[in-house]
């Protein structure tokens, strides 16, 4: 076969040659050690946490070395590709706050590397086909679906290894170059087929998570070019990274099945392969068995990042909970450096555990409560009002319209060694938080539980006598005690409980009454700094509907 010959044939309007499209790629001038990473994710229109999980390492190994970060399309799939994916992707990453540093963005490419859409980049995979066409490395493939379905079905009848190689890749290997012309002038459709080498070897690969990777060296004729003369994520990852220098690739534990073809073509092409890290896959507790498994996009909600934005989970707290599946001595960090940024922590490669990542939803909002209550209340309202303006507008008007109300009622329960922890998303903030505006207040718990009715007169309308807007809380609480025991309540709580008969009742039923009255559930923060919150006129007018 005349390889160089062939490779007219296949490519004739393929002019430049491999050396000339590489120089149009440079090395880049960053500093000693600088990492060059990215995530390439395709554009199903389906963006999920493993996108964000993979996001941040590699935006963490970049950021922290001087070097860059950049999001490259993987677009090769086109009948996977939804319209205004990737603008979904961008604003999902944007929203989580990853920002890159070059690559795609809703308007275009931004970088001297580009294009970054893969199907932008055909001509110059072409160039690298044509090479190893030249080589003897590669050879066109006219087989059809029929054909590979009788192949798959001979391979599951006898057991073998599914994919084309060796006796099965025979005809197609052994077309004569005439053979060649006549199928092409018969417009018969062709993949371009990487030409294996039957072996026995294993190869070694140092992966950056994993350690060293023994694996079979790779014998499959797997396709290069499709059909249509797009890549295959195999040969586009591969001369993609190699012309933009990414120095690391961070991708799933699912890709390392085809590290082998990747190794193969890195080394075949002379080029120096990135450090692989292949991460842990993220896996929950099955509510069935108790059992851990693989998060479905079927099953669990929580895969999809837009769970979390729908939720009004804070990216703070995703960052926070996604760093200590990361790494394993986050929390230990955390603990030690309270109120510093995540992105103080220093990020290893070395601390990933290769067993798979827990989400744990419990842990994401205990995670969520303790990164909120130590937020300064000018942070909670821009995020919870910049949430409410995309997913809850009535409530984004409440905001606006109390601003100053709602800071002072973010800052009840901030002070003491035990500050409370009220909230935990967004869209439960405005649940929470809806008693402090009459618009939304309601009634929830049941006043009848804490006393009859004739009593919760008589304790409404002594305690409107007394109430004093200017009293302290030590001033205001000697008052509600006075009135506590001339209603036949117990002031202490153990008194009540060592007498129930002596009592109508404790202090604690006096004081759930006028949360109830206040905020409409008997569990509230402080009742005294609620007040103050709401204004003297809102608690005569709540409170006076009961006396």
């Amino acid at each position: 076969m005349d390889n160089k010959a062939l490779a007219e044939l296949l490519f004739p309007d393929v002019t430049e040659t491999r050396e000339q499209t590489e120089a149009r790629f440079p090395e880049r001038q960053l500093p000693e050690g600088a990492c060059v990473t990215r995530i390439g994710p395709s554009p199903t229109g389906f963006v999920h946490l493993g996108n964000l999980y993979n996001a941040i390492i590699a935006e963490r190994i970049a950021h922290q070395s001087g070097g860059v970060f950049y999001l490259r399309i993987e677009d090769t799939d086109n009948k996977r590709e939804v319209e205004g994916a990737v603008e979904t992707l961008i604003n999902a990453m944007d929203y989580f706050g990853v920002r890159f540093d070059e690559g795609a963005t809703a308007e275009g490419d931004n970088g001297a590397y580009g294009p970054y859409r893969q199907r932008q980049r055909r001509d110059i995979y072409h160039v690298f086909a044509k090479w190893l066409v030249e080589q003897g490395l590669a050879y066109p493939c006219f087989m059809t679906a029929e054909e590979l379905d009788a192949i798959r079905e001979q391979q599951t009848a006898a057991k073998e290894n599914p994919g084309i190689y060796g006796r099965y890749a025979e005809k197609s290997r052994s077309l004569t170059l005439e053979e060649i012309k006549q199928n092409i002038a018969e417009d018969k459709p062709w993949v371009l087929r990487y030409k294996a080498e039957m072996t026995d070897e294993y190869i070694e690969v140092k992966d950056a998570v994993r350690g060293a990777v023994k694996m079979p060296r790779n014998s499959m004729d797997f396709v290069l070019l499709k059909s249509d003369g797009i890549p295959t994520y195999h040969f586009a990852h591969v001369v993609d990274d190699h012309l933009m220098h990414s120095t690391h690739v961070i991708r799933g534990e699912e890709w390392l099945s085809s590290l082998p073809m990747h190794v193969e073509l890195f080394g075949k092409l002379g080029w120096e392969q990135p450090v692989y890290c292949h991460t842990a896959t993220l896996m929950k507790i099955d509510e069935e068995n108790g059992g851990k498994r693989k998060l479905s996009k079927r099953k669990d909600p929580e895969l999809a990042l837009s769970y979390y934005q729908q939720e009004g989970i804070s990216r703070d707290v995703v960052w926070e909970f996604l760093l200590t599946l990361l790494n394993s001595n986050y929390e230990e960090w955390r603990l030690a450096n309270p109120g510093v940024s995540y992105l103080e922590f220093p990020y290893t490669l070395e601390k990933m555990s290769i067993s798979g990542a827990l989400v744990d939803l419990d842990k994401l909002r205990d995670i969520s409560k303790e990164v909120i209550c130590a937020m300064q209340p000018e942070k909670v309202y821009d995020e919870w009002y910049g949430w409410c303006s995309e997913y809850n507008r009535e409530f984004a008007d409440l905001l606006s319209k109390y601003k100053d109300r709602t800071l002072a009622a973010l800052n009840v329960g901030k002070g003491g060694k035990k500050p409370r922890k009220d909230i935990e998303t967004w869209k439960q903030a405005c649940d929470f938080m809806s008693f402090y505006y009459d618009e939304t207040f309601t009634v929830a718990d049941d006043m009848n539980e804490q006393a009859d009715e004739e009593t919760r007169k008589q304790f409404f309308a002594k305690y409107l006598e007394t109430y004093d807007h200017a009293d302290d809380s030590q001033a205001w609480f000697e008052k509600v005690r006075a009135i506590t025991a001339e209603l036949g309540f117990a002031v202490k709580p153990k008194d009540f409980k060592k007498y129930p008969d002596s009592y109508k009742g404790s202090i604690v039923h006096i004081t759930n009454m006028l949360r109830i009255a206040l905020t409409g559930r008997a569990n509230a923060p402080d009742i005294h700094e609620v007040s103050h919150v709401l204004g003297e006129d809102i608690v005569r007018a709540r409170l006076g509907r009961w006396a």
